[in-house]
């Protein structure tokens, strides 16, 4: 809420009217039984910094389109309710009127860019507003200094990095001259140092004091030192919460971690930790917090030993195996060389894949993860004679052969769905197959419990929510059966109970023998699920070793674009507590199983 503004005398006057004001809001899309939002009021003051949280489906999107006036004026939902911005309706108001008082940055940035130069991109907006030549000018200079990319004007954007684009996109919001800024899982694709551009980017904005920032993020690890406030909204879309940080994110966080959103990893990591003895008084947000509270106490008399089958939320059967036993691999990939027009992506790559392997691909934006994954599972042809699963070579198969060998998942879901509903997509590949009408009804009605979709069933792909979408995609990759499973960026989009959801069952199907692939951004994820680690660094690889060895070298790590887990980065070299210094994952904490039946953890 906007705070009062007193005078010098001490004499209040009337609070400043809020720059964002929504009240009683319910959203409910074309075919939809339910809104979502449900029932949401909260206000955002001028220079507030304000994170939106809230599970899969709670309607977080949704809320934001209906910031810009996309919902009800472009996209089809009705609106109960009311939203203002700058004290003007959105219901009667326009979008192109909308757009100077609210700037959207989309979780794509490749989504909003259109131009070729860097100057035209940010150009553009101020320009369809037909503003004077001079005042177009200054506004993209302005804003392109602001994000650091005034050098870079002349250059095609798609010779930014990933977290280049990203503040591209910002600045293309700058220049609009919207007091409003709302981003929408703006990290989501960027590597760890694109995530540090953006923030630093953000930053300097807030440092300003003229804008108002709306968040929704996942990665807290990144956004908590930014945000002021928290909103929180609940599985039907129900406001929950709405505080600032302390309050929300320590005061609630066992609240927070039962509706299954995400939280910064040093407060579960401390929530695990408390249940052996330890104490946190505040809880911590960071990884400075956490080795500070560490240091300054005494471990738990007798603490029991690390317990794998009862790790905070994280699924019974993802324990770690270690590296499995040598065995012949299953996929070969020898002399990969790919080109795109004039760029080789890949060089000269080799990798052998052994069957059982769960084997996480990463390294910075454009170090050629996706190409690799890509080319394995045939979803670019690779050379002949570069790429086997098995006897098979992937550059010579079919696609129908392929699939039953290779399940893939996109980073964008929608890239993959071809049905009108949900049901029909996960139906499609099993009629392919010629597969029993009564076989296909019991297989997708099991995947639809499995995956959280079982009402959604008769529902458009992409009427889905973002996080639907994603268990949509892995969901039909799955339904198959096929030995190989690929998956790129599979927590993208994602609440934490449904991440963790999805993994453990990645994990079970690993564990039953599936061989399992992933390219994730997010390092704490990789040291928690996967065996075995490869880096990319510019086409090449530069490690490939199980995960333990690979990040207990952190100048590595750091010359590949990557950071640390943020775990790792709270314990290690911990002096006083030893025998947590070498620690990395969540689950190897200290912890007690029966708090566990108490949701405690």
């Amino acid at each position: 809420m906007a705070a009062s503004d007193n005078g010098a005398d001490g004499v209040g006057t009337t609070p400043a009217e809020p720059l964002l004001r929504i009240r009683d809001l319910g959203i409910t899309h074309e075919g939809a039984d339910a809104a979502t939002p449900a029932d949401v009021s909260f206000d955002v003051a001028t220079g507030e910094v304000v994170l939106l949280l809230g599970p899969s489906g709670s309607g977080k999107s949704t809320l934001t389109l209906a910031m810009n006036g996309l919902i009800p004026h472009d996209l089809p939902a009705i609106l109960r309710g009311s939203v203002s911005v700058g004290g003007d309706e959105t219901s009667g108001s326009t979008v192109a009127r909308l757009s100077t008082q609210v700037a959207m940055v989309f979780q794509d940035p490749d989504a909003q860019i259109v131009t070729g130069t860097l100057l035209d991109e940010v150009a553009f907006g101020p320009e369809n507003l037909r503003m004077p030549v001079a005042e177009v000018l200054r506004r993209a200079e302005e804003s392109l200094r602001r994000v650091g990319l005034w050098e870079r004007r002349h250059q095609n954007p798609d010779r930014l990095s990933g977290g280049g684009r990203q503040r591209l996109a910002i600045a293309c919001a700058l220049a609009m001259g919207s007091p409003l800024l709302v981003l929408d899982e703006p990290t989501a694709n960027l590597d760890p140092q694109g995530i540090e551009e953006v923030y630093a980017a953000l930053a300097d904005l807030v440092a300003a004091g003229d804008r108002a920032i709306l968040l929704v993020e996942h990665n807290l690890d990144a956004a908590v030192g930014l945000v002021d406030r928290v909103v929180v909204l609940d599985h039907t879309g129900h406001l929950v919460a709405d505080g600032p940080v302390d309050d929300v994110l320590r005061g609630r966080a066992e609240e927070l971690h039962g509706l299954g959103v995400w939280l910064p990893t040093s407060t579960m990591a401390a929530l695990r930790l408390r249940t052996a003895g330890w104490r946190f008084d505040p809880l911590p947000l960071t990884p400075d917090e956490l080795r500070a509270a560490l240091d300054a106490q005494p471990a738990p008399a007798g603490p029991p030993a690390p317990s794998e089958a009862h790790a905070p939320r994280l699924d019974p059967g993802t324990a770690s195996r270690g590296a499995p036993p040598p065995s012949p691999p299953l996929i070969r990939v020898r002399g990969l060389t790919v080109r795109r027009g004039a760029s080789t992506v890949l060089h000269d790559v080799a990798l052998d894949i052994p069957e059982g392997a769960f084997v996480a691909v990463i390294g910075a934006n454009g170090a050629g993860k996706t190409t690799l994954i890509q080319a394995i599972a045939g979803v670019i042809a690779p050379p002949r004679g570069t790429v086997h699963v098995g006897d098979l070579d992937v550059g010579r198969a079919s696609a129908r052969t392929l699939a039953s060998r290779v399940g893939f998942v996109f980073q964008n879901p929608e890239h993959q769905f071809i049905a009108h509903t949900v049901f029909d997509e996960l139906a499609h590949g099993l009629r392919s197959a010629r597969v029993a009408d009564d076989e296909i009804a019991e297989r997708v009605d099991a995947m639809l419990v499995r995956f959280g979709l079982l009402d959604k069933a008769d529902v458009h792909p992409f009427l889905l929510s973002g996080g639907q979408k994603r268990r949509l995609s892995v969901g039909t990759a799955l339904i198959a059966g096929a030995p190989v499973l690929v998956l790129d960026e599979p927590t993208f989009g994602q609440d934490r109970a449904r991440a963790d959801e999805l993994l453990g069952l990645l994990r079970r199907l690993n564990a039953d023998g599936t061989t399992v692939i992933v390219v994730t951004h997010d390092m704490q994820l990789v040291t928690e699920y996967a065996d075995r680690t490869v880096i990319l660094a510019d086409g090449r690889i530069v490690a490939d070793a199980p995960t333990t060895e690979v990040f207990a070298d952190d100048d590595r790590i750091v010359r590949a674009g990557l950071r640390p887990p943020p775990l790792r980065r709270a314990l290690k070299g911990m002096v006083r507590h030893p025998r947590l210094a070498d620690l990395a994952r969540l689950r190897d904490l200290p912890f007690v199983a029966a708090a566990a039946d108490g949701g405690d953890a």
